[in-house]
């Protein structure tokens, strides 16, 4: 179980109704933060999460299957950055059971606004690279939140150890 805590802005797109029962998650990357970015020629949703800042970036159009889109999105990264298949498949299968819920954490937020800032840069200066390409490009970015550890870094880590000893970021 996870909750994808969505910028207003997104909520309002996906049409989710004010009323949000969230859980505690049940992932190692915790709940997942997710705001749109209003590009050209495709607007996208950066996904992000809330433990390691791990950033899954994915496109905006049919929304409704964005919970699908983030699982694979996610797998792809983990295996991208060398978790092992097995923590993989058991951290997506704990995805897909998502809920929604508003954000509530303003460090994460402010990973998220530098991330995004990122985002479009990278589509300006460099329009060819894959959805997966910019995704592992920003989790090399070193993040204040995580005392200057990557979100890459970070995530092997936690896979390696499990919860103990990560802390939150809130």
């Amino acid at each position: 179980m996870t909750t994808l805590r969505c910028t207003k802005r997104l909520l309002r797109r996906l049409r989710v109704p004010d009323e949000f029962a969230a859980s505690p998650p049940t992932t190692l990357l915790g709940d997942w933060y997710a705001n749109i970015l209003f590009s050209r020629p495709q607007q996208l949703v950066l996904c992000m999460s809330e433990r390691t800042l791990l950033p899954v970036v994915v496109l905006a159009k049919e929304l409704d299957t964005l919970p699908l889109r983030l699982a694979a999105g996610s797998r792809e990264i983990l295996d991208r950055i060398g978790v092992p298949q097995g923590l993989i498949e058991s951290e997506t299968r704990e995805m897909a059971q998502l809920a929604y819920g508003p954000t509530r954490s303003k460090r994460v937020l402010g990973s998220m606004n530098d991330f995004m800032f990122q985002l479009s840069w990278l589509l300006n200066e460099r329009p060819g690279l894959s959805l997966l390409e910019m995704s592992v490009h920003i989790a090399e970015t070193p993040c204040s939140p995580l005392r200057r550890k990557n979100p890459k870094r970070f995530t092997l880590e936690l896979f390696r150890s499990g919860l103990s000893g990560v802390r939150e970021i809130h």
